[in-house]
Order: structure tokens, then sequence, then C-alpha cells
């Protein structure tokens, strides 16, 4: 196996212990993401979110506060537990729904079982763009006709993209963590299946990140 190839795999322990050492990584407050998706969910009549990558589960609970039922996954252990801590302690365990599973797997759901999918930020993890392909397959798989899938990526207009240590296509790697930075090729080879209803660039935090979110729709089974 590459030395890349293993970097990768290498990431599950950074979120661990980045977790552990931060129980609130990246703030309680919900990201502009979720507040937009929500918004769009309610439009559409969504009921039933699967969220991927849901981290501490700063948007989780907010999907929950706006009266959605969410099945937040996510691979850390220290994030799943957050989260059940967190739906516990704010009374929205009979709208959350935690599993710990790594999405390079076959998705634990079953065909065109769920509403919506959605996601922040983790489609531009430590993922070659062939897994992410297979990613999209299975999210189309689990929704039903119709169903929505709203994730959001870093694209090659931001500040970090070609900055630290390149980890293969376009993934570099920054203070410890990997990034996969997005162009517009790749949006169209993670949306076979879908139609493309909405791609949004905002910016988020500090730096800032420059961000797209895109908004697709299950077209075919």
């Amino acid at each position: 196996m590459m030395r890349d190839d293993l970097v990768l795999k290498g990431q599950h322990s950074q979120w661990e212990s980045s977790y552990l050492k931060n129980k609130d990584m990246f703030g309680e407050s919900p990201s502009e993401a979720a507040i937009r998706a929500a918004k769009i969910f309610h439009l559409h009549g969504i009921k039933k979110i699967l969220e991927l990558g849901a981290g501490q589960g700063r948007d989780t609970t907010y999907l929950a506060q706006q009266g959605f039922e969410v099945i937040a996954l996510d691979y850390t252990k220290e994030g799943t537990e957050r989260i059940r801590q967190k739906s516990i302690a704010l009374n929205l365990s009979d709208r959350i729904q935690v599993v710990q599973h790594d999405v390079r797997l076959e998705l634990p759901f079953e065909n065109c079982s769920l509403d919506a999918c959605y996601s922040h930020m983790l489609y531009c993890m430590a993922f070659p763009i062939r897994d992410l392909e297979t990613l999209s397959r299975q999210i189309h798989r689990v929704l039903k006709p119709g169903g929505l899938n709203i994730f959001t990526v870093r694209h090659k207009g931001d500040p970090h993209y070609g900055q630290g240590i390149h980890r293969g296509e376009d993934m570099y790697e920054v203070g410890g963590f990997i990034v996969h930075f997005f162009d517009r090729n790749k949006v169209d080879k993670v949306s076979v299946g879908y139609k493309i209803l909405d791609i949004n660039e905002f910016e988020e935090g500090g730096l800032p990140r420059k961000l797209w979110m895109i908004t697709m729709k299950k077209e075919s089974n």
C-alpha cells in the first residue's frame, strides 16, 4: 500500500483524538449549511434525514430541534458518544438515532427508505474520488424516489488549496487534517443518477473557507 493511502486511513485516529481533547471542536452553534439545509428540507416536505459525518452533533441537534427525525452517522466513537450525550441533555432522544459506521462501507439502511441525506464537509474529507462516487451511489440507493442529497465541499478557490502536504488527487494535509478540494468536474462525478437543483457558494470560518453547498434530487432507481 502506498504511503499516502496509509495516511488517508490514519485520519480516523486523528479525528478520534481531536474529539477526545475538545468535546465541542466546532462549537455548539449549527453551521450555516445546516440552517440553509433545514429551510430546503421544510420546503420539500422532508421528515427523515440521514446525516453523514455528523461529528459531535452540532448540526444533528439543530436539525432535530427543527422537527426532523435524524439518523446521525459518524465513524468515530468519541463523536457518536458526544451526540448521544447531547440528545439526552436536550431531550431529543426521540428524534435522534446515532450510528457508528464508516461510509466507505455499505450504508446499513434499506433501499428507498430515507427522505433525504445531509452532510457538511464529509465529501471533502480524506476520500479518493472513487470512494466518493461509491458513497453517492449508496446514498442514491437508500433515498426514496425524489429524495434529496445536500452536501458541502471546499472548492479549489479555497485559500488552503495547494497548501501543506499533497496526499494525492486534490487532497492536501494542513495541521494534521486532509482536505479533498472539489472542482465542478468532481461535482459531476458524484451526481450521477441525480438532478442538481442548486450549487450555492458560501464562506465559513475566519480564514475563510470557501465552500459549495450542492442540492441534488434522486432521479432514477
